[in-house]
């Protein structure tokens, strides 16, 4: 799996990373940042709840 963001769309609100903290982090200076590109299988339900609780739609996921 690889993790997609669009950056244009995305709004930097944190809500991702309070799904997947181990995978998203917005730092001190407002901006998204994906910490692991390609997380473990393990992690798929948390990715996939943070792209489904983007309000932008901005989080894709690839197989």
């Amino acid at each position: 799996m690889k993790i997609v963001v669009d950056f244009d769309k995305c709004k930097s609100n944190a809500l991702c990373m309070a799904e997947a903290p181990e995978v998203f982090e917005v730092r001190d200076d407002n901006f998204l940042y994906i910490l692991n590109e390609n997380p473990p299988a393990e992690l798929r339900p948390l990715v996939e709840e943070a792209a489904r609780v983007c309000p932008a739609r901005a989080i894709t996921l690839q197989d």
